[in-house]
């Protein structure tokens, strides 16, 4: 099986770098990506973080997109509650417009912020928590599509006066409960093993096959598994840069908000945790894909083998910009 490696970017506030410097360096490493030969691009959107600073995806991958040439674009996801379909129809076909055949819409249904974030965003409506979502879902793809049932309000609507250009459609999830409604869809399926690799099971990829057949959409799904990846020359190394994503983690468990810590400081706090907290910080990192670039590529191509699924999306987050920078060479490189 041929892997193509892909990329699933939150945009992280590096320790290395001022804050406002976080959506230059997510351009500097689509740009390296790109040259590196990865498959897709995708950013992530976050509101009201002090760790992740790209709360507006449609902007950050129309600028990507120009200044790359081969790699594909797109979301990681738009998290759909908080927005009108037919905006967001009108801004991914305008960007598969400005750049044929390059841009991916990803969905999602998590709120990508606290509840006053949602708020803010919905301003003059109701904010709500996902229960509109299918019918979002099922809107923008009619938008997209031309599709639009006759007997719905917006039959009439165009989104550009051409409507060939168009994104592909993908819908996110983590635990499996949008796998079904996706295939029904017809959307392709992102797996967030990063988020929740404890309850992401092959399984999920099959549920989504059998919806998308039985709803006799043409063509096979595309699928993508995404999974938290730190590559460095050794394992020591890989093991020791990843700290710092793993106690973000384990900090948002605790309820606690705080930059990201340099591995060293995650070494001083792991000693002074409780046995408990100690257990549950080795659990998360063993959900991590850590190691020398031939530990990670072995364990990608079983992840690969178990998932029945030819995409990995790497997602890397860490203190310095160099190390995520050259976990990304390093992996690119072993596949080579």
């Amino acid at each position: 099986m041929t892997i193509k490696l892909s990329v699933v970017d939150q945009s992280p506030v590096h320790g290395s770098h001022a804050a406002i410097e976080a959506p230059r360096l997510s351009v500097e490493l689509a740009k390296a990506c790109d040259e590196l030969g990865y498959y897709r691009y995708w950013v992530a959107e976050h509101h009201d973080s002090i760790h992740f600073a790209n709360p507006c995806p449609e902007i950050l991958i129309s600028h990507i997109a120009s200044v790359t040439k081969n790699i594909r674009v797109g979301s990681g996801g738009v998290m759909l509650n908080h927005y009108s379909p037919y905006k967001v129809a009108e801004c991914f076909k305008m960007m598969a417009t400005l750049f044929p055949d390059r841009i991916d819409l990803g969905i999602g249904r998590a709120p990508g912020g606290t509840g006053l974030t949602s708020q803010a965003l919905s301003y003059f409506t109701r904010p709500h928590h996902g229960e509109l979502y299918p019918n979002q879902a099922q809107d923008l793809k009619n938008f997209i599509e031309g599709t639009m049932p006759e007997d719905s309000p917006y039959h009439s609507l165009k989104v550009l006066p051409d409507e060939s250009p168009k994104p592909e459609l993908w819908m996110l999830g983590s635990s499996g409960g949008s796998a079904g409604f996706a295939g029904y869809l017809g959307y392709h399926i992102a797996l967030a093993r990063f988020i929740d690799p404890d309850n992401c099971k092959p399984e999920i990829f099959q549920e989504h096959l059998k919806e998308w057949q039985a709803s006799e959409h043409p063509g096979e799904p595309q699928r993508m598994l995404a999974i938290a990846c730190i590559c460095a020359e050794t394992e020591e190394e890989a093991r020791l840069i990843a700290g710092t994503a793993v106690y973000r983690k384990l900090a948002a468990q605790m309820g606690l908000r705080e930059d990201f810590l340099t591995p060293e400081q995650v070494q001083d706090r792991y000693k002074d945790l409780s046995p408990s907290h100690q257990a549950q910080f080795d659990h998360i990192l063993n959900g991590f894909t850590v190691g020398s670039p031939e530990q990670c590529r072995a364990e990608i191509e079983q992840l690969a083998k178990d998932y029945q699924c030819n995409e990995i999306g790497t997602v890397t987050v860490t203190h310095s910009f160099e190390d995520r920078l050259n976990s990304y060479r390093l992996l690119a490189q072993s596949f080579s």
